[in-house]
This record gives C-alpha cells, sequence and structure tokens, in this order.
C-alpha cells in the first residue's frame, strides 16, 4: 500500500483516495467517489457496505461492492488507532463499522436501575460488536427482545389482586353501614337516570355480558405464549384501579341513585361480622347473580371498571384483523354500560369516571411499557414503583403469538411409543 506508507491516513485528500482506489484496481469509482461525493482519507475508513449499497452511491454489481470492501477493510485493519480515535469498533464483521456502545446504552436493566449481569465475575463490555447491533450489511438492528416470563413477580400480582379484592369488600361493609339516609338525602339529579326508565332485568344483563368478556379474555389468555406477562399486567392494573375505588367510596358517601334500591344502614356489630360479609361479597365476586346486594359503593363503577378492563385486554392482546372478536368485545362493553345505567344502579358520573380512570391508566401502562421511554429513569421508579417492578426485564411490545399450553400431544406419543 504505497499511498498509506508515504502519508498517514488523517490527512488523505481525495486525490490520494483516487490513487489507492486506482492501486486497488477501482478505476472506474474514481470519479464517483473521489470527484463527485469527495471521499477523503477519513471518510473511506468509516465506508460500510450498506453505504455502497444505498443512495447516493448505489453501486450495482455486487463483485464490486464486496472486492471493494474487502480492501476498505484492510485499509481499516492498519488504522485500528484512528477507528478507536474516531468511536468506531473495527471488531465487527466485514463491512459493517459500527460506533461503540457504551455498556449503559446497550445493558438490559435491573430493576434497581442497574445494568443486568448474567453471572457473578461480570465484568462490563464496553465494545458490543455489531453482530448484536448491525446486519452485515451495515443496517441497524433492534437488540434482541427480552420477554422473560418471571413467574415469580406473576404469582406476586395474583397476591397482590387478590389481598385488593379483600379489603375492596371490607371497604364495601363499611360504607353499606354509611350509606345515607333515603328519607333526609333523595337521589340526586342525573339527567340520565331522570330521562330513562329503569328496567328492572338490565343490572343482570350487565353481569352476564361482564361473564362473557371473562371467558373470552380466559381463553385469549390461555392460548397467549406470554400468559405470564398478560396476567401479571392485568392484576397489577385491576388491583390498583379498584384500590383507588377503595379511597373514592369510603371518603365519600353518595346518596341512594334509585328509590327501588330499598337500602338502610346496616350494622354488621363487632368486627368478625364485618369480615364474615366481606367473605361473603369477596367470594360472591360481589355479583348479584352470586346473591350479592350492596350499597354506598357508588363512586366509582366497580362493574365499569371490570367490563373496560376486560374489553381493553381482549382487543390488545389479539390480532388487529380479528375485527368480529373486537367488535363483540366493544359492544358487551357498552352494552353493559348502559345496562349499569339503565338499572338505576349507578349515576352517570359513576360510570364515566370508572371508564375514564381504566382506559387512561390501561393506555399509560402500555405506552409506557411499549415504549420503555421512563424506565431507566429514576423519576420513572419513583413514581411508578409498581410499574418499574413488574417490566424491568420485559423489553419492548408483547408480539400476540398463540400455542396450545398443554403437552398432551407429546405425552402421548411417549405413550405410544
Amino acid at each position: 500500500m504505497e499511498v498509506s506508507s508515504q502519508l498517514c491516513i488523517r490527512r488523505w485528500s481525495t486525490r490520494h483516495v483516487a490513487k489507492w482506489l486506482k492501486e486497488e484496481g477501482f478505476c472506474e469509482y474514481v470519479d464517483v467517489l473521489c470527484d463527485k461525493h469527495r471521499l477523503d482519507g477519513m471518510t473511506l475508513l468509516t465506508l460500510t457496505e450498506y453505504d455502497l449499497r444505498s443512495p447516493p452511491l448505489e453501486i450495482k454489481i455486487l463483485g464490486d461492492i464486496k472486492r471493494l470492501m474487502l480492501s476498505i477493510r484492510k485499509l481499516q485493519k492498519h488504522h485500528l488507532e484512528v477507528l478507536e480515535e474516531l468511536g468506531f469498533s473495527s471488531e465487527a464483521p466485514l463491512g459493517s463499522l459500527s460506533p461503540a456502545v457504551s455498556p449503559v446504552q446497550g445493558a438490559g436493566w435491573l430493576c434497581n436501575g442497574e445494568v443486568q449481569r448474567d453471572c457473578d465475575d461480570w465484568e462490563p463490555v464496553t465494545d458490543l460488536s455489531a453482530e448484536q447491533y448491525l446486519y452485515t450489511n451495515g443496517k441497524s438492528k433492534p437488540p434482541p427482545r427480552r420477554l422473560d416470563p418471571e413467574y415469580w413477580k406473576t404469582a406476586l400480582s395474583c397476591f397482590y389482586v387478590f389481598i385488593v379484592f379483600g379489603f375492596t369488600s371490607f371497604v364495601m361493609v363499611i360504607v353499606h353501614e354509611r350509606v345515607p339516609d333515603m328519607q333526609t338525602y333523595p337521589p340526586l339529579p342525573d339527567i340520565f337516570l331522570d330521562s330513562v326508565p329503569r328496567i328492572p332485568w338490565a343490572f343482570a344483563m350487565t353481569e352476564v355480558c361482564g361473564v362473557i368478556l371473562c371467558y373470552i379474555w380466559l381463553l385469549v389468555l390461555l392460548l397467549h405464549r406470554h400468559r405470564s406477562i398478560l396476567l401479571r399486567r392485568m392484576c397489577s392494573l385491576m388491583g390498583t384501579v379498584f384500590l383507588l375505588r377503595c379511597i373514592t367510596m369510603f371518603v365519600t358517601s353518595l346518596s341512594v341513585p334509585g328509590q327501588h334500591l330499598q337500602c338502610s344502614g346496616k350494622l354488621y356489630g363487632n368486627v368478625w361480622a364485618k369480615l364474615q360479609r366481606a367473605f361473603a361479597i369477596w367470594s360472591g365476586f360481589g355479583m348479584t347473580l352470586t346473591g350479592v346486594h350492596t350499597c354506598g359503593d357508588y363512586m366509582f363503577s366497580g362493574h365499569t371498571v371490570v367490563l373496560t378492563m376486560l374489553n381493553f385486554f381482549v382487543t390488545e392482546y389479539t390480532p388487529r384483523s380479528w375485527n368480529f372478536l373486537h367488535t363483540l368485545s366493544w359492544v358487551l362493553n357498552l352494552f353493559g354500560i348502559f345496562f349499569i345505567l339503565a338499572a338505576h344502579e349507578h349515576y352517570s358520573i359513576d360510570v364515566f369516571i370508572a371508564f375514564y380512570i381504566t382506559t387512561r391508566l390501561f393506555l399509560y401502562y402500555h405506552t409506557l411499557a411499549n415504549t420503555r421511554a421512563y424506565q431507566q429513569s429514576r423519576r420513572a421508579r419513583i413514581w411508578f414503583p409498581m410499574f418499574s417492578f413488574f417490566e424491568c426485564n420485559v423489553n419492548g411490545t408483547v408480539p400476540n403469538e398463540y400455542g396450545w399450553p398443554f403437552a398432551r400431544p407429546t405425552l402421548l406419543k411417549r405413550l405410544i411409543g
């Protein structure tokens, strides 16, 4: 390489690059590379195969592309110190030179915000090769997606929602004792309730819509390949919304929305009696179909929360092309909400607030989880501790992939064999 021996590549001009191209046998590319695009020594050193293939160069002859990249690669090996000064890694596959990536940028994150370590004697890697983040033609490649099931976290989220539902049942017993007297505090004015006559069977239809949605969701959850992550998200979101509902219905007791309810404050005596009543509500899922009847838990509607949450999970974790299922899910959600109001079991504001809080929390949670915009932020770990804990090892959007969850075919093959 006569040119390189005479002059440092840092000082190469387009004339020196042209001479080098001629020495390597690429005379036909002197005009396009040196005269038209003015490549000097430093830019030649960082040239990749992707640059040669894509505009504005667009070299059409594959053999020339490969031979030119072989020559550039030899040149790079003779000037490793220059590449390192520029912040590039020369250990990448042929022609796929990539900027050096710091361990904080490329490594996984643990729940405490530190870089993930695979073993005790792990050391930070400052040179992440292009085999991980670049294709051999130089195009960027996303880092590998990590979707750890983390069953212990899923079990913890189930325990969380289990405790919240039990606490909600106990609060419902408390608010039933504090329900305002119907003679002293008549139903509040409500445009919908005042305009639409009560339908006696409507509330039962609300719960039927909820049961159908629940069965659809359970089927989706059973067949989804990432069912552990889905169940964890459902439990964490449902538990959080119902925990908020405990606070709102405890601090403010609204008057009964309809005279048909015949509610009056009930005293359950000691704590043991309250716990028994709370267990009856919890075991009956708070549904009238199971014989549970409560008063005072109006702000905000728990039935609306369940209907909306199930609808959003069904539509989020099924393919966009399943239009019939999505339409059915939304119809059940909206009709269920209408039947709540038609039964005069809740004020309109109860239903509206429940729908708004549920949808916003679902969308905020999944936006953060899918973009990971705040997962590496200390502020996110402070304001969203449960989110950071449950989602810190879920990298990116959860794909809608399905599979049979049981190993029965394999077991049958073994028995037959």
